[in-house]
């Protein structure tokens, strides 16, 4: 192929960039406008930083590079999602690119070619065009000053050019595998390959099991931050005992974002018989005295690291016998399940534990239609009807990270030093359960701490936040006296 032909097209009407993102309620804008508006503008440079993942991002390239020597990896960011019609939600990249390039502009591409690895960014509007003062999306004016190439290139230590080029280069022959849905343009400029895209996926989920230094940094500090949402809630229980659900609920969003930069995912705040829905997320209910409030929250830090920390609370601040029963036997749970953590043991191994403790305790209560042995065979499992769920996921970038993983790496694999996972059991009677005596319905319990593995075994990254029911006690009559 000759060279003018291996040439990227330059940007047209056509372009990526060149389509205005305007509603039908915006004022005429007559051409005298569009010419003053684009003149008499000072040049402005964004101050921005050497990004702190530049350097770990670059070796994770080359180890991505290095499982499939001399072909195209294409890892695009995503594009703004709309929320209800012309409103979008508040852009979040995808974390597979963020991982391997620290970028978290919309639309932009990382390519990595034979090795080579270059992002695609969409930078600032132009002043020579209309879009800085009319794109709703894009434009300075109405969205905020997007940084330039060269200034991206600076922060993350990667060779930058313009998005508008990218159609050109996947245009070209070579072996190619995208990460597919996340931005639809992007899988329309290569041909599908299912399971050549669905290894790729696999390869990159699993890259990200283990975590460096600085990974179980930013979740330590995710958690640090949770902590204070906790605290905020609880010191804040007039006002919650008043607006019920939604004040936790807001609350908590607030110390997110003014510490991190979202909450990690949209927060369970469960009054009541809502602590008996999995993801209760509505958070319309009502806060009872007497009752027991599950809150499994966590903050999304800078960098998109998260959280993932829950717990039950007494609404008056005292548990119930009943309730402290069921508590205790929960945290019992959750405790043999952390002791279960070290390298070169199950990631299972942790629910396997918590779950025998769990299991006992249903039989000590009479509740399981069989012996204990027997419920906790793999083909009877009868008493999951009353804990539902898994006791452990990965967590970092994302709240179940690592979710295109091999099963026989994750979750059927071993762990190592250096991975996070969670260590959640619960306990939940429906209120409409018949099988369980009419005091237990309606009450649901879960307790849920961060957990790194640890050369010698483990570490609680969420810690500073009480479990024992005296120390939750004690905890929040601290807060709201």
């Amino acid at each position: 192929m000759s060279e003018i032909e291996n040439t990227p097209p330059e940007p047209s009407d056509e372009s990526a960039t060149s389509q205005l993102k305007t509603e039908s309620h915006d004022p005429k804008v007559p051409e005298a406008w569009s010419a003053f508006m684009r003149q008499g503008w000072g040049e402005r440079e964004l101050e921005l930083p050497p990004h702190p993942v530049s350097t770990p991002a670059a070796a994770r390239r080359r180890r991505l590079a290095d499982a499939f020597p001399g072909e195209r990896l294409v890892l695009p960011a995503g594009n703004y999602k709309v929320r209800s019609y012309d409103t979008d939600y508040r852009f979040r990249p995808d974390t597979a690119h963020t991982y391997f390039s620290g970028n978290q502009t919309s639309d932009a591409v990382l390519v990595i070619d034979d090795g080579e690895s270059v992002l695609y960014a969409r930078p600032r509007s132009s002043r020579e065009t209309d879009e800085f003062f009319r794109d709703r999306q894009y434009g300075e004016l109405w969205a905020g000053r997007r940084p330039s190439l060269g200034e991206i290139s600076d922060s993350l230590g990667i060779e930058c050019r313009h998005i508008d080029e990218l159609a050109g280069v996947l245009s070209t022959t070579g072996k190619t595998r995208v990460l597919r849905g996340i931005d639809r343009s992007v899988d329309g400029l290569a041909p599908a390959d299912e399971e050549r895209d669905r290894e790729f996926s696999r390869v990159a989920s699993e890259m990200r099991l283990v975590k460096d230094a600085w990974e179980i940094g930013e979740l330590a500090e995710a958690c640090d931050i949770t902590a204070l949402g906790f605290e905020d809630s609880v010191r804040d229980w007039s006002n919650v005992l008043k607006y019920g659900e939604r004040w936790i609920e807001g609350t908590f969003f607030r110390r997110a974002r003014a510490m991190g930069n979202d909450i990690g995912y949209d927060s369970i705040v469960g009054g009541g018989k809502h602590a008996t829905t999995l993801h209760w997320i509505e958070n319309s209910g009502p806060v009872t005295q007497g009752e027991l409030l599950l809150l499994d929250m966590g903050v999304e830090g800078h960098n998109l690291y998260t959280a993932d920390v829950t717990r039950t609370l007494p609404v008056n601040g005292t548990f119930t016998t009943l309730q402290r029963d069921l508590y205790d036997l929960v945290h019992n749970a959750q405790e043999a399940g952390i002791a279960a953590i070290r390298p070169a043991t199950p990631f299972l191994g942790a629910h396997e534990a918590a779950m025998k403790v769990l299991a006992h305790g249903l039989g000590d209560m009479g509740l399981l239609p069989v012996s204990v042995e027997e419920a906790l065979d793999p083909e009877s499992k009868v008493y999951s009807r009353w804990t539902l769920h898994g006791t452990s996921h990965m967590l970092g970038l994302d709240v179940h990270d690592c979710g295109q993983a091999a099963q026989e790496v994750y979750p059927k694999g071993d762990l190592e030093e250096g991975m996070v996972l969670t260590v959640e059991p619960g306990l939940y009677f429906q209120e409409d359960d018949l099988l369980v005596p009419e005091e237990l319905r309606g009450i649901g319990i879960r307790i849920e701490d961060d957990i790194v593995v640890t050369r010698d075994g483990h570490h609680n990254l969420s810690a500073s936040l009480p479990r024992t029911s005296s120390a939750v006690e004690e905890w929040m009559g601290g807060l709201t006296s």
